[in-house]
């Protein structure tokens, strides 16, 4: 599981950080098919609170795409991230 928290310069209303926000989802469900929602601070205008999920038969795996998908909106997206974590479990 992948969390962040995202801050939106760009973003001057709720309309607008939703468009964003919205946008930042569908880049990650499409390349990295990963199931993501945005899970906290619906009301601020300029932070986003986002979780992402991967269910994988390899931890390595699922930590690797978790990982690139992380690169990929701290590198390509014009926003801040404020705090990121990525968690794994493992069930047998």
């Amino acid at each position: 599981m992948l969390q962040l928290i995202i801050e939106i310069p760009e973003s001057f209303s709720i309309k607008d950080k939703r468009r964003i926000v919205k946008s930042i989802k569908d880049k990650l469900i499409q390349k990295f098919h990963l199931s993501c929602a945005e899970t906290d601070l619906q009301e601020s205008m300029r932070f986003a609170q986002l979780g992402a999920a991967l269910v994988s038969n390899s931890a390595d795996y699922g930590e690797a795409v978790l990982k690139k998908a992380l690169d990929v909106v701290e590198k390509n997206l014009s926003l801040r991230v404020h705090d990121s974590g990525i968690h794994s479990e493992y069930f047998e």
